[in-house]
């Protein structure tokens, strides 16, 4: 995966060189000034497209973190401060932080158009400040000092260019850390992503904070550019319009970025050369946005898309040896891993769960069932976490989880999959296995996936279809070997074959891993080959618990859960 990052960094990079060559070379003067604004544009879209197009946030106010930017590297020009451009530039980026982490505060509690409400009511406010003050240097015509080494407009073409560059390689590698993958599983599942210890808040305010550094520095960089601002550069309508190109071309991609970049810059210019109204490419961008939304593919994407369709697939042989690399077992108190005590759930006259007491022995396989509304899925949304309030008390290897949120949870030791997957397609496998593990090495990454019988690293979540995904979801959190382990029918999708396979797999957990699991399932045959010992489920209430062949020819469960009566199930 490192040797993927890499190769990613480099494509970028080179794919970079050879733009800047190629324009220096063969075009005049003005389209190279042109371009420069492209890539200004194109740094400022990479901001947009961390916070919106990664972390699935809406941010309507880009651009007044890029006029913090800008106004500081102004001032820092004007007193004549020591370090030029490079250094005002990166001070202006830092002074956005502090503006971009504030913004996103209200994304904690806020999503989608009240998110989106707020954000412009920043913007809005920000144009109003501007328009009672003045840029530095604004009323004496004191222009930003581009470096000495870059004061053409060619030469400052190549340092915009320098920087677009080492953000798109830095915004690579990050994006595929373990802060990457969490900012994708936050836009695709927060309930998942916290299901696997990831701090919502931690998630959401980097993305904020990074996305308004790097669009400070496009700030900066346009002073430079344009040597004087003016409010204008950074109203609310260019945010605005930021957002639509963004969503249209996939701004979170390097590639994406330059398209948006040349859209926004030459755009307008073609307009002008044709006579035609400006107004008419917002128009063009907001259409642009709604078919990417309604489509649910950008430009970037489409022709990523179109890209893999030419390359040759590469099937990775799995060694003989693979399984020897598992994780070793890890080692938890012995007893009971998990007891549930009295749990009562209600909601308003609606009691979900009565009085429940259940436990799981450490090192064992305890089945769930029971009909569909029996109360499974809320006891196991309890015992995560998800769940607000509740009476009765939760214990984890004796130590009480009340007043422990989802994601201290699964800190502590609980994990969960979910009735439907919820990996983020934008992942490769091997990417959420290290977000759903944390620290695995690659070969125990590869031995744990070829244990689950999932496709091999390099495989996009995306490819693969969705009983393999459950396979991959059940490797993720064997992978994490937490106390206690919640597999809610893990079975849903896959094939008869298969899933006797995975109970096999299941029944080998403890064994193999360290982990107790509470297994929740339809899937009778999965149920008598994993579990030791089942409880069954009905009306929010056990009615019986014990061996599963027992438990399972017992009148009443087989009036409950099969739906034979009685005295049928006496004859």
């Amino acid at each position: 995966m490192k040797h993927a990052n890499m190769k990613g960094a480099l494509t970028t990079a080179l794919s970079l060189a050879v733009i800047g060559i190629l324009v220096l070379l063969l075009l005049p003067k003005y389209w190279v000034f042109l371009l420069t604004a492209v890539f200004i544009v194109g740094i400022a879209l990479q901001s947009l497209g961390l916070v919106a197009g990664r972390t699935g946030m809406i941010s309507l106010s880009q651009l007044s973190f890029a006029g913090v930017g800008a106004w500081v590297t102004g001032y820092l020009n004007v007193i004549d401060a020591p370090g030029g451009l490079v250094v005002w530039t990166i001070l202006g980026g830092l002074a956005a932080v502090p503006v971009g982490i504030a913004l996103g505060l209200p994304a904690l509690r806020l999503r989608g158009i009240n998110l989106a409400i707020v954000t412009l009511g920043f913007a809005a406010a920000f144009d109003t400040v501007l328009a009672t003050i003045t840029f530095p240097g604004q009323t004496t015509f004191t222009q930003v000092a581009r470096p000495a080494l870059f004061d053409t407009d060619r030469g400052y073409f190549v340092f915009v260019l320098l920087v677009y560059g080492v953000i798109a390689v830095a915004l690579e590698f990050l994006s595929h850390s373990r802060l990457g993958a969490s900012w994708l599983a936050v836009r695709h599942s927060e309930r998942a992503a916290a299901a696997h210890g990831i701090s919502i808040p931690r998630a959401k305010l980097s993305a904020f904070a990074i996305s308004a550094f790097i669009s400070g520095i496009s700030g900066g960089l346009l002073a430079g550019y344009l040597g004087t601002l003016v409010a204008d550069n950074f109203s609310m309508m260019q945010s605005l319009v930021l957002f639509a190109v963004s969503t249209m071309v996939g701004a979170h991609f390097a590639l994406g970025a330059i398209i948006g970049g040349l859209m926004i810059t030459l755009f307008p210019e073609i307009l002008r050369r044709l006579g035609l109204p400006q107004d008419i490419g917002n128009v063009v961008f907001a259409l642009g946005a709604v078919q990417a939304l309604s489509t649910g593919e950008t430009i970037a994407e489409t022709w990523i898309r179109l890209g893999r369709k030419f390359r040759r697939t590469k099937t990775i042989e799995r060694s003989a040896g693979a399984l020897d690399h598992l994780p070793q077992k890890a080692h938890h108190a012995s007893g009971t891993a998990l007891e549930i005590r009295d749990l009562t759930v209600r909601y308003g006259s609606v009691t979900a769960l009565d009085k429940v007491t259940l436990s799981v022995p450490a090192g064992k396989v305890v089945g769930l069932v029971g009909p569909n509304g029996a109360g499974k899925s809320t006891l196991v949304d309890a015992i995560a976490g998800f769940l607000a309030r509740y009476d009765g008390s939760i214990l984890l290897e004796g130590r009480p989880l009340e007043g422990l949120s989802a994601t201290d949870r699964a800190r502590a030791g609980v994990r969960r999959t979910w009735q439907t997957t919820r990996i983020a397609p934008e992942l490769s496998v091997g990417e959420y296995m290290k977000l759903a593990a944390g620290g695995v090495s690659a070969s125990e990454i590869e031995a744990l996936l070829a244990w689950a019988g999932a496709p091999a690293p390099e495989t996009p979540i995306a490819a693969i279809d969705a009983g393999t995904r459950r396979l991959l979801d059940v490797a993720g959190v064997v992978a994490a070997r937490p106390p206690v382990i919640l597999l809610d029918e893990p079975a849903a999708g896959v094939s008869y074959d298969e899933a006797l396979k995975l109970g096999e797999r299941i029944a080998a957990i403890p064994a193999t891993f360290g982990s107790a699991v509470l297994l929740i399932e339809h899937d009778m045959d999965l149920v008598r080959s994993a579990c030791s010992e089942i409880t069954v489920f009905d009306f929010g209430r056990v009615i019986a618990h014990g061996a599963p062949e027992s438990v399972l020819a017992t009148p009443i469960v087989q009036k409950a859960y099969m739906g034979i009566e009685f005295e049928e199930a006496a004859q």
